[in-house]
């Protein structure tokens, strides 16, 4: 159905504009916490940073891939994997050759590892899933995808000098982090089949 120019209701103005923007000032909030504490790296500033960086990486290089890959098919998870773990690597790339950071040996297996792994959870969840809305299909492969991508991650981290994730914790925050997305997330697939299907039964009717 076509709408023209008239056409706007409660909802456009609710989801259209309010949500975005809402979502955006909470961003723009949380990156502000570790200044109101005080900033730094210690205590609850230090804790605030802590959260907020393992989200950050978790949403480029897991939940996005991973929910495309799920909703579309593993060629849209495995190219946004790619298009995300680049964009991520490119972000510690920078980090890595700063003058405060210094110049790393062995950087490049870690930036490498970011990537490979968004790649793989996107293809595999799609790979697994087959276009199903069946949530307990999408939740098997969203957790199997994500624990694979993040062994892959962890593994590839210990061939580099570089690294700094290591022993049990460093397994453990890496693996369990993303397998929890990967529990997660198929909750919101599932929702964006909901949505999909009522909206092409509204249209044919």
């Amino acid at each position: 159905m076509d709408l023209d120019w008239k056409q706007w209701n409660r909802g456009d103005i609710v989801y259209g504009i309010g949500v975005p923007v809402i979502v955006v000032l909470l961003i723009v909030a949380i990156s502000q916490l570790s200044n109101l504490l005080g900033g730094g790296f210690e205590g609850l500033s230090g804790l605030v940073i802590g959260i907020t960086m393992e989200i950050q990486e978790l949403v480029l290089i897991a939940v996005v891939p991973l929910l495309l890959g799920l909703v579309w098919n593993q060629w849209a998870g495995g190219a946004s994997g790619f298009l995300m773990g680049s964009l991520y690597a490119l972000y510690w790339a920078d980090s890595f050759r700063s003058p405060f950071a210094g110049a790393y040996q062995g950087s490049g297996t870690v930036l490498l590892a970011y990537l490979l792994s968004a790649m793989l959870i996107g293809y595999v969840a799609g790979a697994l899933n087959k276009h199903s809305n069946d949530f307990r299909r999408m939740l098997i492969s969203g957790v199997v995808a994500t624990t694979i991508g993040g062994i892959m991650l962890f593994w590839v981290f210990q061939l580099s000098p570089a690294n700094v994730v290591t022993g049990t914790d460093g397994f453990l925050l890496t693996v369990l982090s993303r397998t929890a997305c990967g529990a997660l997330i198929p909750i919101i697939a599932k929702v964006f089949a909901w949505y999909g299907i009522a909206m092409n039964k509204s249209q044919v009717v």
